[in-house]
Formats: structure tokens, C-alpha cells, sequence
């Protein structure tokens, strides 16, 4: 799975739309959009921003996981 897939899916598991999601994280939807088309990808810093949110709502999500996916595409 792509690390855009990821990130989509994560969103699509807490049932909100990019918007909701970006001000979930502290990112502007853009932000989100471009990950999600593949054109950007996050820093380890807002990865680990996205993995609290995952472990707070019970949404499985490992940051290595992603930065592997990451290094792979």
C-alpha cells in the first residue's frame, strides 16, 4: 500500500473528511489533500502527530510502517 493510501485510509477510519482531519492534526486541508494525491508526504514530526491521533481512536497505525512505504515509493 502507498503512503497515500495510508494516510487516506486512516481519514476514511475515523469517518472524516480531509478538512475535519487536517484540523484533527494541526494541518491545513491542502496539506492533506497533497498527501493523499502523493504530490507531498509529512515530516516525522507531524507522522508522530498522526500516530497519537491513530492510538487516541483506537485506529491501527505504525509510523515505521509508513516511513518503510516512504522509502519504498
Amino acid at each position: 500500500m502507498s503512503f497515500s493510501e495510508d494516510i487516506k485510509k486512516i481519514r476514511r477510519k475515523a469517518f472524516l473528511s480531509q478538512e475535519e482531519f487536517a484540523k484533527k492534526i494541526g494541518v491545513s486541508f491542502a496539506t492533506v489533500n497533497r498527501w493523499e494525491t502523493g504530490k507531498a508526504t509529512p515530516n516525522f514530526k507531524t507522522m508522530k502527530l498522526i500516530d497519537a491521533y491513530c492510538k487516541k481512536n483506537a485506529i491501527d497505525f505504525d509510523v515505521c510502517d509508513i516511513v518503510e512505504s516512504k522509502h519504498k515509493d
